[in-house]
Order: C-alpha cells, then structure tokens, then sequence
C-alpha cells in the first residue's frame, strides 16, 4: 500500500486523466508499454492528451511523452531526454580536448534534448582527480567554447556545464585506477593537493583529512564559482548546473554526515544550507537572466537519521527553488561509504516526484533509468519533468534517436543527422519489421 499512502499530492497535481495513469502505474509493476498491451486506445488517447497540453488542442495524433517539448527561461528543449553529468577523468591541467569535443559532441547528435557536461572544477584544488576538467582561465573558456560552438551547429541539444568543487572527495586517482577494494581512492601523498570542507571530517578513513573552510575560504571559493559561472557564459552555454550533491564541497555543508560546525553553518538544516544558496545567489546574478540554473542534490544519504532523510528532501529543493533555481536535478546518496541505497530501477524517481508533486518543483529525475518504457512512464505520470540516463549514453550515445525509431516516432522532437540519413532509414525499418513481427 505504500505506492497509494502519497495519493493526495495528486489531486491538486494533475487532471483526471493524468490522475488516473499515474495510479495505474504507481506500484511500477505497470509500465507505459504494458498499459499498451491491456489498452492501446486508452493509452493513445493518453498521448495525445498529453501532447494537446505542450502542443496544442490542434494535436491529434499520439506522441510518446519523452518526446514532448520543454521550456525553461528563454530554453526550449526538443525534448524529456537529458543527458546526465558524467566525469570522464580525461583532461589535462584541466583543459579540455579533442576526446571531449568528440566524446560531447556524439551524445549532442544522439538525440537527446539536454547534454550536461561533467563536473567542471573551478580552480586546480577543486578537482576529483587530476584528469578532470576546470573552469578557471580564459584557455579553459576557449576551449569549452570551441566544444559549445560545435554542439550548436551541428545539433539541436541544448548544452549544459555542470559547475562544482570536490571538497573532501579530492585528490584521488583516476576509477580506473584504483584498488578495487578502495573506493575513492587517494593520489599518493607527494601528489596530493589541500582539501576543502565544511569541517575537518576526512571521507573515508584513508582519505586526507580537509580543512574546516573559514570566512576567507568561504569568501574565496564562492567568488570562484561566480568566476566560472561568468566563463561558462562567456563560452556560450545554454545553462549551468551547481553540484551541491554527493558529498562534494557544497554538499558537505549539507548533510550532517561531513559536516559538524557549531557555528552559523552548522546544527540546523537551514544552518547547513547557508553557505550553499549564498554560492547559489551569487552565481544566479551573474548568470544570464532569460537562461535557466540547475542544483543537484542529494537527496537522502542513505544512512538513517544522522543523515539527510526523505523527510528533509523537500525543504532541501525549496530552498534552492526560492533562491532562483529553474530546476532540481534529484539524485541521492555519495556522502558517505556507509550508506545502504536500494538501487532498483528508477530507485530515486520517487524522490523527485515527492519535490515536485508537494512542492510544485520542475524536477530531473536520474538513477538506474535505463528503459524506454521508464522515461516514458516517469513523464506521463508526472514524476519528474526531464529524465537523466547516464550509462545507457555511454554505450550507445545515440539513445534517444534509436528510442524513437524503436517507437515508430518521427516527430518534431527528433533530428537525425543528415549525413546518416540511410542509417536511420535503416533502423526504422528494422524497428518496423520487428514491431509487425511480435505482433
């Protein structure tokens, strides 16, 4: 019964009709394609009401709700699908290259509505490991400028730069490097940079211990993220993401997990959040106004009552959404190697429905979505307003244009590239053969 004890946020939601799916398939035994099988009439009418309110009453034929269009600010997204940050360890001093022009640029042309960036450090000491990128120069803004002009011209994805601080989970090694009973694992010392975090509490028992930032620290790093939210406008990027999530150094503050300050910003979850939205509001103002802000966050840790539970989830998004957030990116969990995640598919999608349904919040949800028929069920019940798949984009950075084809889908929302024009021919009519056949 616990799928139904949550109905009552529904109600003022969502109209009868939407209502009613998101009913239908809120245990997630019932999926989109499944309603299809019990219903195909039912759910075609479903489409193509659903479409009818994003594309107009004109609207008569079904359209796949990953395939809807969206808006934020002045960005109007082609559709549902995002592509999720993901580090690629794969930078130099920072810079990125030519493996990211082609690495972003692939999953631009793939058909996905959004492309986030990985996490985009703001100074050298903010870094993960040493390949990951920066943000700190005016070579780091030519060079995700020279990557920008091409997702633009060669594309119809919107592209967004996640920016963010590794805090206490800096200086380690590539994951391909490390040893696989090691999580997280540090460089060698003589190889180490000066950690950051809210408190001097190191992640794990064999990482660095940080430094507790002080006024100056605080003052320092809030200023480096204006700085790089500037840059990322310089460069040319349709929206920017702030990583307060997964125990980077905006999160420490957040979860009790890392942080133990007795001052201003520590006790109280509105203490925790302090420092955050004030990086958040200086960013926001610097930031374009007619261009949308995203923050990720975790949202539960994981790790019962001494961390961050559901039950702060809500207070924790709107305080980002009062500050001037467009959007909340929910993922969950990373603060600490103790947690205790259930990661089923689509494991964190409630979380987001939960800020998004209680506190009328434009959500992304992510986590272990790798289906068609769950971002299609994710959108059309209203659970979130985009859907991040990461892994899914790293095997097949053409996801969403092969999701379309497996759809029967040729609509608005979906842009092959012109030069491969025989091979989607192609796809389709494969797609098509095997649709007739298990028919």
């Amino acid at each position: 019964m616990v799928w139904f004890e949550n109905t009552p946020r529904y109600i003022e939601a969502f109209d009868l009709k939407q209502f009613n799916y998101s009913m239908l398939t809120r245990s997630q035994r019932v999926s989109h394609e499944n309603l299809r099988l019990r219903d195909k009439q039912w759910l075609e009418n479903m489409e193509v009401h659903l479409a009818q309110r994003h594309l107009g009453s004109e609207q008569s034929e079904p359209v796949p709700p990953m395939f809807l269009p969206y808006q934020l600010r002045e960005m109007s997204l082609d559709n549902r699908v995002a592509v999720s940050p993901m580090c690629m360890y794969s930078a130099t001093d920072g810079m990125p290259d030519d493996w990211h022009l082609v690495h972003y640029g692939a999953l631009a042309k793939g058909g996905a509505g959004l492309v986030y960036t990985e996490m985009t450090n703001i100074s050298p000491e903010a870094r993960i490991t040493p390949g990951c990128t920066g943000i700190w120069s005016d070579e780091h803004t030519a060079a995700w400028k020279r990557i920008v002009d091409f997702v633009h011209q060669h594309s119809h994805a919107k592209f967004a730069m996640q920016i963010g601080h590794a805090g206490p989970k800096g200086a380690t090694l590539e994951p391909w490097k490390w040893d696989p009973n090691i999580l997280d694992e540090p460089l060698p010392e003589a190889e180490q940079w000066p950690l950051l975090s809210a408190s001097a509490v190191p992640f794990d028992s064999y990482s660095p211990v940080p430094k507790a930032m002080d006024r100056a620290d605080m003052d320092q790093i809030r200023d480096e993220h204006v700085a790089a939210a500037k840059r990322a406008a310089d460069a040319g990027f349709d929206m920017i993401e702030m990583h307060a999530a997964h125990g980077y150094l905006l999160s420490s503050f957040i979860t009790p997990v890392l942080n133990s300050r007795t001052d201003e910003y520590g006790g109280s979850l509105e203490n925790r959040l302090r420092y955050p939205l004030e990086v958040f509001t200086a960013m926001r103002e610097v930031w374009p106004a007619d261009k949308p802000m995203s923050v990720r966050i975790s949202a539960h840790d994981w790790i019962g009552e001494s961390g961050i539970t559901e039950a702060d989830a809500l207070a924790i998004a709107k305080a980002f959404s009062n500050a001037g957030a467009d959007l909340i990116n929910v993922s969950t969990g990373q603060t600490s190697h103790d947690a205790k995640p259930q990661p089923g598919r689509m494991f964190q999608t409630p979380l987001s429905d939960l800020i998004r349904n209680e506190g009328a919040i434009n959500t992304i949800a992510v986590g272990n979505i790798y289906e068609i028929d769950h971002v299609n069920s994710i959108i059309a019940a209203g659970r979130a307003d985009l859907v991040c798949l990461a892994r899914p984009h790293l095997a097949d950075p053409n996801w969403t244009l092969h999701a379309a084809a497996e759809l029967g889908y040729q609509g608005p929302a979906v842009h092959e590239p012109h030069q491969y024009f025989l091979g989607y021919r192609q796809l389709y009519t494969n797609a098509e053969r095997a649709r007739t056949s298990a028919e």
